[in-house]
This record gives structure tokens, sequence and C-alpha cells, in this order.
């Protein structure tokens, strides 16, 4: 896995090529070591990506958000009015900083 740090967010992305894996392997590393973190899911390598192996996403996402942290996955692939509307999925690593952004806003405004 590569990991890329940022001032208020951390860059993960699979060096293995395998979603199912990097999805399982996702599920006890995000609430382990990077439990307080906004964490930003680069998928831009997976051009072909389904919307069957974005949802394996899906728990990690919704148990990462609970903890009032962003969770944001990149790809640009999947035809945005298919994705679940539990999960933030931006095609630009750009975008995700911007949400990341806004999301913090909120959180600090008190929604």
């Amino acid at each position: 896995m590569k990991i890329e740090n940022k001032d208020n967010y951390v860059i993960l992305a699979d060096e293995q090529d395998d979603i199912k894996d990097f999805a399982s392997f996702l599920e006890y590393q995000i609430p382990h070591k990077f439990k307080g973190q906004n964490v930003v899911l680069n998928l831009l390598d997976y051009s072909k990506l389904t919307l069957e192996e974005l949802l394996l996403f899906l728990k990690v996402s919704n148990l990462h958000r609970k903890t009032k942290q962003s969770f944001v996955i990149v790809n640009n692939t999947i035809n945005p009015d298919d994705i679940p509307f539990e999960m933030v999925v931006v095609p630009t690593l750009q975008e995700a900083e911007d949400i990341i952004g806004m999301e913090e806003i909120e959180r600090d405004l008190g929604f």
C-alpha cells in the first residue's frame, strides 16, 4: 500500500492490483492505523473498476465516516448516478481535497 501524508488527510493507494484484497486489508488497517485521520482512497489506477468492486469499500467507508472523519474515494470510471449516496466518490484528487475541506468546515460548524 502506498501512503502519502498531507496536511489534514492521508492518501492510500493499492500497489498489488488486487481490489478485493485491498478492500479486505483496509477494513483492518483504517480503524487501527488511520483512526482520527481523513482518508482519501486513490483508485485511479483501476480504470475498469466496477460498481460491485467499489461496493467492497462501503463497509469501511461507513465505519470511518461514523468516527466523524472524511473517507473519499477517487475514481473516474463509474457513473456517479450509480454510486450509493453513503459513499463519497470523486473523479480527481483535487476534488477529494476540496471535499475534505468542506466536510471539516461542516464539522467545525457542528453539522
